[in-house]
């Protein structure tokens, strides 16, 4: 731990575990350190950063939090739930994680060693998740080590992370909640705690991370929706929903017992490793079975359908 401290106090980039996914952590304030982080994930400048803080004084130092927000924070923090929300003259956050938005991310999570971190430097951290721009968040330290191992300082290996997507993003502006990326606390958490329907965002404007239409894509093509794969083709299953005679080049189901949290923990996983037998046995793509869209159901499916979507290479 010591020695992760030293290495972002002089601007230098650690993947570090936390609940949702391993992120790739910079100090906050350091222009040149953030810098790297666009660099190592070839992210585009006008994707912004979340800032990730040990407590909630440090969150107040950096944000404007309204009572909604404070009362949505008492809630879910630490956790995975990030608030958008009028960012400080004053915060000691470099202006390249803003990507020039008056407003600010931030987030308290829940994994132990991300918040010691945070605390031991005494400031904020910025943390992607630890992979490639585009590519599939890594819940694992070796997923980190394939994906960024050359660009990167350390990396802190707690092994495999529990919720396994991102977390969710809302913005929250006087008593308004925009839903801007469903994640680890689900919609109707939210809902049940402020009383009404979150408000859509806008779909043209990027106001955080997560927000692009393809996103935490594999390199084979992905299907959504299938009852069953075509020749040649592997099968992401979801509680055993594909029929007994049907025989995909390569299976895995997310959860054979029908358990969406389960489903989140392995997806990037599991959409890993049919990737690597897509490009090792030279597959046609994966296919992937209907996954209810109720609690983190709706975050897997929005990972999914980014994941699908149309590629810009």
């Amino acid at each position: 731990m010591s020695r992760a401290r030293d290495i972002l106090d002089h601007g230098g980039l650690v993947a570090t575990p936390t609940e949702t996914v391993y992120g790739l952590c910079a100090d906050a304030k350091n222009d040149e350190a953030v810098a790297k982080i666009y660099t190592a994930k070839g992210r585009p400048s006008f994707n912004p950063l979340i800032a990730h803080v040990s407590d909630m004084e440090m969150a107040h130092s950096l944000v404007d939090l309204s009572p909604m927000a404070h009362k949505l924070a008492a809630a879910f923090w630490p956790g995975p739930l990030t608030i958008v929300a009028p960012g400080r003259d004053t915060a000691q956050i470099s202006p390249l994680a803003r990507a020039g938005l008056s407003t600010l991310a931030v987030r308290l999570p829940a994994h132990p060693i991300m918040r010691a971190l945070i605390s031991s430097l005494g400031r904020a951290l910025v943390a992607p998740s630890a992979n490639r721009s585009g590519s599939l968040s890594p819940t694992t330290a070796e997923a980190v080590m394939e994906g960024l191992g050359a660009h990167i300082d350390a990396i802190i290996d707690a092994g495999p992370c529990e919720v396994g997507v991102e977390s969710t993003i809302i913005k929250v502006a006087a008593d308004q909640v925009t839903l801007l990326r469903p994640g680890g606390v689900s919609r109707e958490q939210i809902e049940t705690l402020t009383g009404s329907a979150l408000s859509a965002r806008e779909q043209a404007k990027i106001e955080a991370p997560g927000m692009l239409a393809s996103h935490y894509a594999p390199r084979a093509p992905l299907r959504l929706n299938r009852d069953h794969a075509a020749p040649g083709e592997a099968f992401l299953d979801f509680a055993g929903s594909i029929a007994d005679t049907d025989q995909p080049a390569a299976y895995l189901d997310l959860s054979p017992s029908g358990n969406l949290a389960e489903a989140a923990t392995n997806l990037f996983s599991y959409l890993r490793q049919l990737d690597i037998l897509c490009q090792r046995d030279n597959l046609r793509g994966i296919a992937a079975a209907p996954i209810p869209g109720d609690a983190i159901g709706e975050a897997i499916n929005d990972r999914l359908a980014r994941a699908a979507a149309p590629r810009n290479d």
